[in-house]
């Protein structure tokens, strides 16, 4: 708004009252910002059980996987990659057991969003990987799971730090540390078919509309 305003000025070569003008309004917008971010942080408290602003951009992943070994929650060691593609839509987060910030609205979208898919949440892969390998060990993330009522087509891994580390950066999710992580999901019609990342928070109603046209799409 700043630019705009100072590129007006240039070419319409206001009076000096109008100038005056224009930076005591510009100088009431940049005070006001912090003010106005703030009002519209606590406008969408209510979506959340923390504070943090709601909504989501949707866009095209380049998802490389690599070929690591992961533990379920069940305790078996899986290749990762081949234990995923098993013909069903899937969606994946990444979420730590310890995490009191985006996680857990992350998890209860999760939880939602399976309970509206109701009968057909066997035809669907939900998969949560924890950034906390070393804390979150599989009798963890199952006592996690059982929390947040996860079905049995939501599965929960961990594993080594590399081997969560190498998934995390085949996602494009990698932030260096647990504290950087970000909300976001990532979204597959059938193993082979591109990969939709929608950064941000969705609610459960958004996330199962995105997931209704991508797997309608293919």
């Amino acid at each position: 708004m700043q630019r705009i305003s100072v590129g007006r000025q240039r070419h319409a070569s206001p009076t000096p009252r109008a100038r005056h003008l224009l930076a005591s309004a510009l100088s009431a917008l940049l005070l006001a910002g912090p003010a106005l971010a703030e009002e519209d942080h606590s406008h969408h408290h209510h979506h959340h059980a923390v504070s943090l602003d709601a909504g989501y951009t949707r866009g095209e992943a380049r998802v490389a996987l690599p070929a690591v070994t992961l533990r379920r929650t069940d305790g078996a060691r899986v290749n990762f990659k081949q234990d995923m593609d098993d013909a069903r839509p899937v969606l994946v987060n990444f979420i730590y057991t310890t995490c009191t910030a985006i996680c857990p609205p992350m998890t209860q979208v999760f939880s939602a969003f399976q309970d509206k898919l109701g009968d057909e949440r066997a035809k669907v892969r939900m998969i949560s990987i924890t950034i906390d390998p070393e804390q979150d060990t599989p009798a963890r993330l199952a006592a996690y799971a059982r929390k947040h009522k996860a079905g049995p087509q939501w599965t929960f891994y961990t594993g080594t730090a590399e081997a969560s580390i190498a998934v995390q950066k085949g996602f494009g999710a990698w932030r260096g540390d647990k504290m950087n992580h970000t909300p976001a999901t990532w979204m597959r019609a059938a193993p082979g078919k591109d990969w939709v990342q929608l950064d941000g928070f969705t609610t459960p109603d958004e996330l199962l509309t995105e997931f209704r046209s991508l797997t309608a799409a293919k």
